[in-house]
């Protein structure tokens, strides 16, 4: 037990050091005793070591030395051997290559099409754009009016539509065969040759569709002409003339003409008129005959051949001489 004094219940020996203020973040419950670190002075930087000189304690009496100075607040701590925190940068500028300015702007994409072209030729183009649309569409609706079923226009306008589609745009449903041929048509000629002498001699039939089937089988591509240019030309020849075989219109005219050049050349290529001999005229005629049906089939057609044989057609002088193309 201590002894005190009895006239100033001073207490004898030396007065205890009070507990030094748990340093800031320090966690609760790690005990309870002064820390034993010293205090750092301002600006000294951690880990240099304490100061030397403690600091003041305080309840000190006065006689025993002017007070201390007060401490000042404590600063953030910082980690050991770091100086305080960067101040935030402002946001970054673009970066830019060493010894060089700020980047040229884009340049704008070359102007290509008609958009290249002088405003002259922007309005030529367009007018032979419009012009082009115009005669696609006037074309489209002949089309379309030709090979509709018959109406008010087609009535009134007939003429001009055919004579807009015919001959280069043809339109027909043969191509899907809704009635197939059931008839084989051979296209056959002959000839009145004017001799040297001035005698004429008629040559015999030449069949014509059958020297173009010989020249058909067995070639792996045979031409247009071998194939389709004698057959279209019959059928062109048939549907412009009437029962008597006279032309009908200006259709029927040239669908004559048409055929008889190319039996001229094909009696020419024959050498039909023989040495010093002139084509003086021809004559054509079809023979048809029915395709056999099937055996299974209880149809009964005819196995006669039919002709249909046109009138004489004089050639002309330079198509006598073999000058035609």
């Amino acid at each position: 037990m201590d002894a005190y004094d009895a006239e100033g219940g001073a207490r004898h020996g030396p007065d205890p050091e009070p507990a030094l203020a748990p340093r800031p973040g320090a966690a609760a419950g790690h005990g309870s005793g002064p820390e034993s670190a010293p205090v750092l002075r301002p600006g000294a930087a951690a880990g240099h070591g304490p100061e030397s000189a403690p600091a003041p304690r305080p309840g000190r009496a006065a006689e025993h030395g002017p007070d201390p100075e007060p401490s000042p607040a404590p600063r953030p701590r910082v980690a050991a051997g770091h100086g305080p925190g960067p101040e935030p940068s402002l946001a970054p500028r673009p970066r830019v290559a060493a010894g060089h300015g700020p980047g040229p702007e884009p340049a704008l994409a070359p102007r290509t099409g008609v958009a290249a072209l002088s405003l002259r030729y922007q309005i030529g183009a367009a007018f032979a754009l419009a012009v082009v649309a115009i005669a696609v569409c006037v074309h489209i609706g002949m089309v379309f009016l030709h090979v509709a079923p018959p109406n008010t226009v087609t009535k009134q306008h007939g003429k001009a539509i055919d004579d807009w589609i015919y001959p280069e745009f043809e339109q027909n449903w043969k191509l899907f065969a809704p009635n197939p041929l059931q008839q084989n048509i051979a296209v056959q000629v002959r000839a009145d040759v004017r001799e040297a002498d001035g005698d004429l001699r008629t040559t015999g039939w030449y069949d014509l569709s059958a020297q173009d089937g010989r020249d058909i089988d067995g070639n792996l591509l045979p031409s247009h002409t071998q194939q389709n240019e004698l057959r279209r030309a019959w059928d062109f020849l048939v549907a412009t003339h009437d029962s008597d075989n006279r032309p009908v219109g200006l259709r029927g005219s040239l669908s004559q003409d048409y055929l008889r050049r190319i039996v001229v050349l094909r009696l020419q290529r024959e050498e039909a008129a023989g040495p010093g001999g002139v084509l003086d005229r021809v004559q054509v005629r079809s023979r048809t005959l029915n395709v056999a049906p099937p055996e299974w089939s209880g149809e009964k057609v005819s196995d006669q051949p039919v002709y249909r044989v046109l009138p004489w057609w004089p050639v002309p002088a330079a198509e006598a001489g073999g000058e035609q193309r």
